[in-house]
């Protein structure tokens, strides 16, 4: 997963990482945001509102972000500016 992603970011607190992002882009059109993850010790403190900062800041303007959330997250996506979004269509994994 990490091999064939192309953007990676992590948060670190001395020498402990604390908190990652992982993208999938063509850097113009869309950035598809597969994880973001703060350690539960580190949440609360603006790590994953970093991590999606620095995410737009090396995306630029032009590529949308977007993310498929699990259903306890749901809450926090917009608190940091994502819009909720109901065009969208999955085809779920077999496995």
């Amino acid at each position: 997963m990490y091999e064939n992603s192309d953007l990676v970011i992590t948060a670190w607190y001395h020498d402990k990482l604390v908190g990652a992002c992982r993208c999938i882009t063509d850097w113009v059109w869309c950035c598809y945001l597969s994880e973001l993850a703060v350690d539960p010790a580190y949440q609360k403190c603006g790590i994953g509102k970093r991590l999606l900062e620095l995410i737009k800041e090396k995306l630029g303007e032009q590529a949308m972000l977007l993310l498929l959330s699990v259903p306890e997250a749901m809450t926090y996506y917009p608190k940091v500016g994502f819009a909720k979004e109901d065009r969208g269509v999955i085809i779920s994994r077999t496995k």
